[in-house]
């Protein structure tokens, strides 16, 4: 269901009040009150989705009794991954649902139309198989998100992805292209380079043993699928080919979901081609720690192309911690409680745990053919308790650990050697690939030699089976199992593990469950947990689930059945959807609170019909050489070496030469690094926040306030020096009025431990009685004397600015620039006059009065800035007559002579319309204006200085 931001904050879904109107009688939820949290705009999509569910009471009875009809027949199918397996009628009904295709359809009982899912993955639900020039067979491709995906009814689904098979000519890819259709499938036509390269070398030779923490190959390995930069370069390529196909079948509102590590690269091409469109991206296996991801050479391309959609999920809060931190630390951005924060932009970073289509495994139990399963293997071993393991033949799966455990079970339990059956399915995968071959041997080894070990002339200890089960097979088996066995060494979910519980009502047996596994976080609590690596844990497990008293097993099972039946596929398809939905609502609402970027063109013409222009700008990330470019290595010396972008040095000396243009340099480095880069140079550079002031052709001033105090520097200071030593890669500057310590290249989480730290031992030790403001960055912490910053500073600058320079006449532009910290941005509001009503609808910026050096309030005048209770200057003559300028100088001159120091806002005679406050790479902020870099602001100055030329 779609939820779509609207005027005055109203977020309401557009089909809401039929919903509303239709919904059932006794409802909880009182659907009058409008949404103003994130909370409770998804609470109120729950309760919708619940509602609309009640529509289908009769729908749900007839498609019940549709499978128990379907599902009497079984067809043998061969299921490539056990894990994750669906039944063939099930999804022939679930993909070839004969609804029509229309975004403005709805059914005749007034139900709302449903939101259009686009799922793309990197295989289709169904494999291709052609029988003539323009003829193809379909038969189903099982996998885990057709299996998770089973049920979800909610949606209008549409699947785009490969077909498993090379189409090289355009009749039979046209002919492909319409079987798949009715299926509502969509292809994309891979080559059989491209797959080689892609899904053969770059998604299973590199990401997936990488994200199961198996490392990256060697070189011998490597050079079968040629090297990372062509394997990669493929990888990229596909994810475009992908990308091509969703933008060809897109339509406004469509959710985009893309699946696993194959398509890391599509949120990326997905937002280059539309911004709109919602993306949300999941990955079903593992996201391995930052410390093994970096080791992949691709890691911040990659990393990024995931950022670029608006939600990213996972199976677990651990995986979804270690991609946060990833991004943290490799790529230097913000982590939050929500997501990653890239300059105002956030990526919504959560869990989603995947779940089963419980009931389709609780009513197979139903069937005759089922029950006749089951009581055939009662018969079988009956007296014995059953053990069963099923698996991929896989190295992360564990079975060589399993066997030997139960190994070890049997040499310390003589008693059950003739009393208990392990059942192991092991489906090959990847046949050709000589480490799965190696396992396989090795597998087969411990197999043939505990059975020639423990086995008689009638019985055997292990059943290895080394294929797959058919649905019907499998279930009977479920549900005659003692003690279920995963002992995977790293997986995503397991949903083996679902499957037994859901088939276990009558037995309510016993799940030894991995740790490592995705599944340990949902049903830990019921489920015995081991680390499948100690085989003696293992053992002792064993021992203990096959001895475990009735009324635990029974506790044990209802916990885990509980979850299971709660938290259902179409649970996590709708939960996914929904919080995607909300995160799109919820980025839209973050935008309206962000400034537009600067209309250049209004502010260069604005700045040729002034008469008199003031210039404001920052130096450190505004006026400086980019430094933090994607896929750089952080050169912590070059980047701690502030130097003026050269690409400035020749539009900057043109605006300083400019005799009605003053230029101010305002930073809040140390004086020697502006003298260094400004010294040759006609403008005023002011150092420290203001503090220190000087016209480049003078000496350094100060604009200190007589009564500050700065006793409590030096107990600062050792501070800093000692969190300094302690922290590596951290540094602290000393300045006259001000103290900084920066952890920007430290680790990360060592940084802001150390960081909580210093502020907890500054606050209740040396600034307990000081008065001084502590002042956060990203990753620094500043102490500054009580009322320093740039805005307090710029009336005592402009004071001294009008005393010491041949101003002629009232400033009436001012363009403000800097990526300043969220305490100097008061430098914003300073300059904002105050508009009369209809030009506050219009302007976007948030309107204030600043205040002086002793906090009175600064009032206007016909838009000029004056201290209020003040008696008002005489005003500035009429410019209009331009044989008097003379006489206007001399006036100018006197009332120059008046004015105190502290008294700069008094020249002002700015008009909205000619103020420009720009921020520069922040999204949030106080400014009017916003600039995305320095880049930006180098385009900007060239703009404004070729105007002076051409005017």
């Amino acid at each position: 269901m779609s939820l779509e931001s609207s005027k005055d904050n109203r977020i309401l879904d557009s089909n809401f009040n039929d919903i509303q109107s239709a919904n059932m009688p006794g409802k909880m939820y009182d659907y009058n009150i409008v949404p103003t949290t994130r909370l409770q705009r998804l609470l109120r999509e729950r309760e919708l989705r619940r509602s609309n569910r009640s529509f289908q009471s009769y729908e749900d009875v007839r498609d019940a009794n549709g499978d128990a009809e379907t599902n009497g027949h079984s067809n043998g199918l061969y299921l490539s991954d056990p894990d994750k397996r669906c039944h063939e009628e099930d999804i022939y009904e679930q993909i070839t649902d004969a609804r029509p295709v229309n975004d403005s359809y709805e059914k005749q009982d007034a139900r709302p139309s449903k939101q259009r899912l686009l799922v793309v993955a990197n295989r289709l639900p169904v494999a291709a198989f052609r029988t003539g020039e323009d003829s193809w067979h379909l038969e189903i491709s099982a996998g885990g998100l057709v299996s998770a995906l089973l049920g979800v009814n909610e949606f209008e689904t549409r699947w785009i992805g490969w077909a498993g098979v090379n189409v090289p000519d355009e009749a039979g890819q046209k002919s492909l292209a319409e079987a798949l259709a009715e299926k509502r499938c969509i292809p994309v036509f891979l080559d059989e380079e491209v797959v080689h390269q892609y899904y053969n070398g770059y998604c299973n030779n590199i990401l997936w043993p990488l994200f199961h923490y198996l490392g990256l190959p060697q070189e011998d390995r490597l050079a079968t699928t040629r090297s990372f930069q062509s394997q990669f370069a493929a990888y990229k390529k596909a994810n475009q080919m992908f990308a091509d196909v969703v933008y060809a079948n897109y339509k406004e509102g469509d959710v985009i979901w893309c699946h696993d590590y194959h398509l890391m690269f599509l949120p990326k091409c997905l937002k280059e081609y539309n911004s709109e469109m919602k993306v949300g991206w999941f990955l079903h296996t593992p996201f391995p720690s930052s410390e093994i991801h970096r080791t992949l050479p691709s890691r911040s391309e990659l990393l990024r192309s995931v950022l670029a959609a608006d939600l990213v999920g996972f199976h677990t809060y651990d995986y979804a911690r270690h991609f946060v931190s990833a991004c943290t630390r490799i790529l230097g951005l913000e982590g939050t409680p929500e997501g990653v924060e890239d300059q105002g932009k956030l990526t919504r970073v959560a869990a989603f745990p995947i779940g089963i289509d419980s009931n389709r495994f609780i009513r197979a139990l139903e069937l005759p053919e089922v029950k006749e399963h089951i009581k055939e293997l009662k018969e079988r071993f009956a007296g014995r308790k059953v053990m069963l393991g099923v698996d991929r033949l896989d190295m992360i799966k564990g079975i060589p650990q399993k066997i030997l455990a139960f190994e070890k079970f049997l040499e310390e339990n003589p008693v059950w050697r003739d009393q208990v059956v392990l059942l192991q399915i092991a489906v090959p995968t990847r046949t050709d690939v000589p480490e799965y071959q190696k396992l396989t041997c090795q597998v087969h080894e411990i197999v043939g030699r505990i059975n020639g070990r423990f086995g008689t002339l009638t019985t055997v200890p292990i059943h290895h089976l080394d294929r797959s089960l058919d649905f019907h097979a499998l279930c009977a088996l479920y549900a005659v199992t003692d003690v279920a066995l995963v002992t995977s060494l790293r997986d995503g979910m397991n949903l083996v593990s679902y499957e037994f519980v859901a088939c276990q009502a009558e037995k309510k047996g016993v799940l030894i469950l991995s740790e490592f596994a995705g599944a340990a976080q949902s049903l830990g609590a019921g489920a015995i947990l081991v680390n499948p690596w100690n085989v003696t844990e293992v053992a002792a497990s064993i021992g203990y689930a096959l001895t475990m008293p009735a009324d635990e097993r029974e506790k044990r099972h209802q916990h885990n059945f509980m979850h299971v039946t709660t938290h259902t596929s179409q649970e996590w398809a709708e939960t996914f959807v929904s919080e995607l939905n909300d995160t799109v609502v919820e980025a839209q609402l973050r935008t309206r609170q962000i400034p537009p970027l600067l209309p250049t063109k209004t502010a260069v013409e604005r700045y040729l019909l002034s008469k008199n222009r003031l210039l404001i700008l920052g130096f450190n990330a505004t006026l400086t050489e980019p430094v933090d470019t994607p896929g750089r290595r952080i050169d912590q010396f070059k980047e701690m070496e502030l130097k003026l972008h050269p690409d400035l040095k020749e539009p900057l000396q043109r605006l300083c030469s400019d005799p009605k243009t003053v230029v101010v340099i305002l930073s809040g480095s140390d004086r020697s690094v502006l003298d260094e880069n400004f010294g040759e140079y006609n403008l005023w550079l002011a150092a420290e926040h203001g503090m220190f002031l000087r016209f480049t052709k003078g000496e350094w001033m100060t604009t200190m306030p007589e009564n500050l105090h700065m006793d409590w520097v030096d107990s600062v200071k050792h501070v800093f020096e000692y969190f300094t030593e302690r922290t590596p890669r951290s540094h602290f500057e000393l300045r006259q009025t001000s103290l900084v310590w920066n952890y920007k290249y430290a680790d990360v989480e060592f940084g802001r431990l150390q960081a909580k730290d210093l502020l907890q031992h500054l606050w209740t030790g040396p600034i307990s009685n000081a008065s001084v403001d502590v002042v956060q960055g990203g990753r620094s912490v500043e102490v500054r004397a009580v009322g320093v910053t740039k805005g307090a500073a710029i009336d005592r600058i402009l004071g001294e600015i009008i005393h010491h320079s041949d101003v002629r006449a009232p400033i009436d532009y001012v363009l403000c620039v800097g990526h300043f910290l969220s305490k100097d941005e008061d430098i914003y509001t300073f300059f904002e006059p105050e508009l009369p009503p209809s030009a506050v609808t219009s302007s976007r910026a948030k309107i204030t009065k600043p205040t002086n050096r002793t906090g009175s309030n600064l009032s206007t005048r016909n838009g000029s800035l004056r201290p209020s209770g003040e008696k008002a200057p005489k005003p500035f003559p009429a410019t209009k007559k331009k044989a008097s300028s003379n006489g206007n100088g001399h006036w100018w001159s006197m009332m120059r002579d008046r004015l105190t120091v502290h008294e700069g806002s008094s020249v002002l005679d700015l008009k909205g319309d000619n103020y420009f406050s720009c921020a520069v790479g922040r999204k949030r902020s106080s400014a009017r204006y916003l600039l995305g870099s320095s880049a930006d602001v180098v385009a900007l100055l060239k703009e404004l200085a070729d105007s002076l030329s051409q005017n």
